[in-house]
């Protein structure tokens, strides 16, 4: 199944934080590494003013794994990089959204299927579109089309990160 994940960090070492879990969401069976979006510098949406801003990519794979076997992956991938749960939106060190995951629809709430909210959002939209121009978000579209209809001033693009295939 095409799964597509969202990844940002705007604490600590960022870049360094997003490579980490680039290398450990493939760390093991079940998820194979298709493509890494560049990385964008995005202001925050939401939560606490005075937030700094985030390094943003989105990561393009294939499973067999199930969607919750997925969230368990990322949530382990966040906690090992320090990821604290404590402000809807606020700071963190590493956030990790299944996006979609093939064409799973899901209202369950610990894992929503497609997100919810990816088809507002730039920073994720914009990213995903430079490694899957034709993709489609579930219920809602192309993403060229989302991303069409989105103020996107607050995505910049970091030509100079470039976040590698795992390990």
């Amino acid at each position: 199944m095409k799964t597509v994940l969202a990844l940002g960090s705007n604490l600590g070492r960022r870049f360094q934080t997003l490579q980490g879990a680039v290398d450990a969401l493939f760390d093991a069976p079940g998820l194979t590494f298709v493509a890494v979006s560049p990385v964008y510098e995005t202001d925050p949406v939401g939560g606490p003013e005075g937030q700094r801003t985030y390094l943003n990519a989105v990561v393009l794979a294939e499973t067999t794994l199930s969607p919750a076997t997925l969230l368990e992956r990322a949530q382990s991938a966040e906690a090992a990089f320090g990821r604290v749960r404590e402000e809807r939106w606020g700071p963190r060190t590493l956030d990790i959204d299944l996006i979609m995951v093939g064409d799973t629809v899901s209202d369950d709430p610990e894992l929503t299927l497609p997100h919810p909210l990816a088809h507002e959002r730039a920073f994720v939209l914009l990213p995903w579109s430079r490694i899957d121009p034709e993709g489609e978000l579930p219920g809602k579209g192309r993403i060229a089309d989302l991303l069409a209809g989105l103020d996107q001033r607050g995505v910049r693009l970091r030509p100079d990160l470039k976040l590698q295939r795992p390990d």
